[in-house]
C-alpha cells in the first residue's frame, strides 16, 4: 500500500542539547517547541515484495549514502515492529533546505514514521509515533503533535515522547526564518550533541533548565510576549555558548547571522517587539506576534545577503495526504 504523510519542522524554544542515552536518543532535559507551518516535508512510502531492495530518493536535493542509510535503519525499525521483511520505495521532498539549522531531520523522520508505519499496516497512537520517530531523530518526536509541543525527556524508550501543550491557534505567533546559508552544515547536529559534555558550561546549563521551562510555560499562560521573548533569546545564547566552549568548539554563526541578531536588537530599541532564536546552524529564527509581521518583514528584506525568508505561523502535527510523490 502506498501512503503519503506531511510533517512540519519545529523550532525549539527551549532546546534539548546533549543526550543521556545516545542509542535511544533520550535527551538530558525536557524541551518546548513550535511547529512551523511553512517548513514542510512530504514523504511517500510503499512496501512491496516487488522491490528487490530499498530505494530512497529526495526530489530537488541529493542524499548522501550516510543519509540514505539513516533512512534505511528507520525502515528496519518499522519492519521489525510489523514483523515483515519487505523492501520499500521512499520518495521525499522538502519545502526548505535540509541540514542548515531548520530541523529538516525533524520533519523528514516524522513524515517517514507516519507514512512508513501506515504503509506497512501498523496503526499507532500519537505517543507511539512520537517515541518511534525519536529513535531516528530526537527533534522528530516534536513534529508528530500539533502547535506548541513539549518533549518529556523520560528515562526509557516508552517515557520519552512529545505531546501538544497548546493548539496552533492558541497564540498568534510568527517565526520568520531568515536564511543566510543553504549549503549543508559541515558538522551534524547529532555529532554536536555527542560533544556537548566536553563544555565546562554544560552541567551549569542543566541546573537551571526545569525553572526555565516553568517560566516559559508561565509566559505562555499569560501570553506575555516580552517574558516569552527574553527566555527564548537567552536560551539560544545559552546553547550556542556551550557549543562554542566544547572541545573542539563548534561555531555555526556567520557574519550575516550576527548582523541579523544586531538588527533584531535594533528593532527592539525602536519599541518593536521581536526576539530571535537559532538551532544548530547559521539561519536566524525571528519570533514576533502576528500583528508585527509586516513591519518586521519589511526591515529584514532590506538587509544584505539574505537568501530567503520563510514565514511560519504555528503548524499542525504530522498527517496523511491523498497526494503521492510517485
Amino acid at each position: 500500500m502506498k501512503i503519503t504523510s506531511i510533517a512540519h519542522s519545529n523550532i525549539a524554544l527551549i532546546k534539548f542539547f546533549g543526550k543521556s542515552d545516545n542509542n535511544l536518543r533520550i535527551p538530558t532535559n525536557n524541551s518546548l517547541s513550535m511547529s512551523l507551518s511553512a517548513a514542510v516535508t512530504m514523504t511517500t512510502v510503499e512496501f512491496s515484495d516487488n522491490y528487490p531492495e530499498d530505494g530512497i530518493q529526495m526530489i530537488g536535493e541529493t542524499l548522501s549514502e550516510i543519509e540514505k542509510n539513516r533512512i534505511i535503519r528507520h525502515l528496519d525499525r518499522i519492519r521489525k515492529i510489523a514483523n515483515k521483511n519487505l523492501s520499500a520505495k521512499v520518495v521525499t521532498q522538502n519545502s526548505f533546505p535540509k541540514s542548515t539549522g531548520i530541523a529538516s531531520s525533524a520533519s523528514g523522520f516524522a513524515a517517514l514514521t507516519v507514512a512508513g508505519t501506515k504503509a506497512i499496516g501498523l496503526d499507532m497512537s500519537e505517543k507511539e509515533l512520537s517515541t518511534l520517530a525519536r529513535l531516528a531523530s530526537g527533534s522528530a518526536c516534536r513534529s508528530i503533535p500539533s502547535g506548541y509541543v513539549e518533549w518529556e525527556k523520560g528515562n526509557s524508550h516508552e517515557t520519552s515522547f512529545a505531546h501538544s501543550i497548546y493548539p496552533p491557534g492558541y497564540w498568534d505567533l510568527r517565526d520568520l526564518v531568515v536564511v543566510v546559508e543553504k549549503s549543508p552544515k559541515k558538522i551534524s547536529t547529532s555529532a554536536v550533541h555527542e560533544m556537548a559534555k566536553t563544555s565546562p558550561f554544560f552541567v551549569k546549563r542543566l541546573t537551571g533548565m526545569d525553572e526555565k521551562i516553568k517560566c516559559l510555560k508561565n509566559a505562555f499562560d499569560k501570553k506575555n510576549f516580552e517574558m516569552f521573548g527574553e527566555i527564548v533569546e537567552h536560551e539560544a545564547f545559552n546553547m550556542h555558548a556551550v557549543m562554542m566552549t566544547m572541545n573542539p568548539p563548534v561555531i555555526y554563526w556567520t557574519p550575516q547571522t550576527v548582523e541579523i541578531i544586531m538588527g533584531i536588537h535594533n528593532l527592539r530599541a525602536q519599541k518593536i517587539p521581536v526576539y530571535f532564536t537559532l538551532d544548530a546552524g547559521p539561519n536566524v529564527h525571528c519570533i514576533c506576534e502576528g500583528k508585527y509581521e509586516k513591519q518586521i518583514l519589511s526591515y529584514l528584506k532590506r538587509m544584505k545577503n539574505i537568501q530567503e525568508i520563510i514565514v511560519n505561523h504555528p503548524g499542525e502535527g504530522a498527517y496523511l495526504s491523498e497526494g503521492h510523490l510517485f
